[in-house]
C-alpha cells in the first residue's frame, strides 16, 4: 500500500471510530479498528489496554450522554498518527467532568481534539483534549 493509501486507511478507520462507535454505540467495529494491546488514555479509562478499555470509555460516555453524536469536522493524517478535529453534542444524564446531572437534561456542544497512532491499520493509542471548560460552563448554568 502506498504511503497516501495507508494515510487515507487511517483517517477512514478514525472517522469510522466516532460515526460508528461514538455515535451509534456499535462496539463491535471495535474488534476491527483496534489492535490488541490498543489503548484508550482517555478519561475515564485511564491505561486500560486493549478493547476493554475502549468499550469502558464508551459506554460511560453513552450512559452519561444521551443522544451522543460525535461530528468529525477535520482529520489530518501524517505518519502514523490522525489528528481528529470533532465536536460532540447531547444531553447529560450522568456527572461529566465532575458536574452532576441535575435532572434538568442539559444539551451542551463540546469540540475535542484527539491525536490517534495507528500500527498495521488498526488504533494503538488514543488521547482525546476536550474543551472541558466550555462544557462545564453549558452544564452548569
Amino acid at each position: 500500500m502506498t504511503t497516501i493509501s495507508v494515510l487515507e486507511a487511517n483517517k477512514a478507520a478514525a472517522r469510522r471510530f466516532y460515526e460508528e462507535v461514538v455515535s451509534q454505540g456499535k462496539l463491535e467495529v471495535l474488534d476491527e479498528i483496534i489492535a490488541e494491546d490498543g489503548r484508550d488514555t482517555a478519561v475515564p479509562a485511564g491505561n486500560i489496554k486493549g478493547r476493554a478499555g475502549f468499550v469502558e470509555h464508551i459506554t460511560w460516555l453513552r450512559d452519561n450522554v444521551e443522544g451522543v453524536t460525535a461530528t468529525v469536522d477535520d482529520l489530518i493524517a501524517e505518519d502514523d498518527r490522525v489528528v481528529v478535529y470533532w465536536t460532540i453534542d447531547g444531553v447529560q444524564r450522568g456527572e461529566i467532568f465532575g458536574v452532576p446531572d441535575t435532572g434538568a437534561g442539559r444539551r451542551f456542544t463540546g469540540v475535542s481534539i484527539s491525536t490517534i497512532r495507528f500500527q498495521d491499520g488498526r488504533i494503538v493509542e488514543y488521547g482525546v483534549l476536550p474543551d472541558r471548560y466550555g462544557i462545564i460552563a453549558q452544564l452548569t448554568h
